[in-house]
């Protein structure tokens, strides 16, 4: 960093960084807990003498055993992309309005989760329902490990809930889809053939000012081998908007080739795209009372709002867990 002209390409120089946080955040607490471990082993001599650090000593362990614990986890996120930034989509499915709703409601989930971590969130793509919620939003996350925490969440989130969109106040179950790619460096070969990829420009929805639906500047780029199709139009420039969604192509790819090389993760990828009853890797309850519980992991949360202000990192720690225990 300290190279003359390191500063010359920001996004090469915004990767260096991305590393070094990504590996301080296992060197520094590794140091800290390796001289912790020093500092007790002084004060379990000195506490036959002193009964006062005899007293300091179980909260002492206490606390490095939460470090030790937060180190482990980290051992986990080994994957050969798990280090980097997570471009998560979310789309509404089943449970017409409600289902819209769910699906914004998921976005300030993670959101605040990021910001909780000190991540950064940047939307790429968001398209509103005319009546309430978003139709579908892809966003990407960056920060220390974001996509090695984060790669759990693929999978169909169901809440049911008394519909604040029903007048007879019907409970009401709604779905919505989540989908985690890691975020691909463009120094990171992947082959993406011209022929394999069909564009389609289209014009952008939504509010925009007054060049909205003026200009043929949304783009959607479909990926013939695999099927996969995204797209962008948060941005007044065709280029832009291309550039943003080849990069979201690109973290699809890459995806799905660490999915062929683990064989367990290959078969979820191919699940992942039922929708409805009994899809569900998470389930989210207001009705008839307030719980979270994960159907893989048997983790639970019994305060339903705290989960939806970004509480979850036990959910992500407890997939990491059971991701290494099958």
């Amino acid at each position: 960093m300290a190279t003359a002209g390191f500063w010359d390409n920001q996004e090469r120089a915004q990767a260096t960084i991305a590393e070094l946080k990504a590996l301080n955040s296992v060197v520094r607490p590794l140091a800290e807990l390796s001289q912790a471990a020093d500092d007790l082993r002084a004060m379990a001599e000195m506490a036959d003498d002193d009964p006062g650090f005899a007293a300091e000593m179980p909260s002492e362990l206490t606390r490095l055993e939460a470090t030790l614990d937060d180190l482990e986890l980290k051992a986990l996120l080994s994957g050969p992309h798990d280090a980097s930034g997570a471009i998560m989509t979310i789309n509404a499915r089943d449970g017409g309005t409600d289902a819209n709703d769910w699906a914004e409601m998921l976005l300030r989930m993670y959101m605040a989760w990021a910001k909780d971590h000190d991540y950064d969130v940047e939307i790429l793509d968001r398209q509103d329902n005319d009546e309430a919620g978003i139709n579908s939003v892809a966003l990407a996350i960056r920060g220390p490990m974001a996509y090695g925490y984060l790669k759990g969440e693929t999978g169909m989130h169901r809440l049911v809930r008394i519909s604040p969109f029903n007048s007879e106040g019907k409970r009401q179950t709604s779905f919505a889809a989540v989908d985690v790619s890691p975020e691909i460096a463009d120094s990171v070969e992947i082959e993406i053939r011209d022929e394999d990829v069909r564009e389609d420009v289209f014009r952008a929805s939504g509010a925009g000012g007054q060049h909205v639906n003026k200009t043929s500047s949304a783009i959607r780029l479909t990926h013939l081998p695999t099927g996969i199709v995204v797209q962008c139009q948060n941005e007044r420039s065709q280029h832009k908007n291309r550039a943003t969604a080849i990069k979201m192509l690109r973290a699809r790819l890459a995806r799905i080739e660490e999915e062929k090389r683990e064989a367990e993760q290959a078969a979820k990828y191919n699940d992942q795209a039922k929708t409805g009853f009994g899809s569900q890797i998470r389930n989210y309850f207001l009705h008839p009372d307030q719980r979270v519980k994960d159907v893989r992991t048997g983790h639970y949360a019994g305060n339903f709002q705290s989960v939806l202000d970004g509480d979850i990192q036990g959910f992500l720690d407890s997939y990491l867990r059971w991701r290494v225990a099958k």
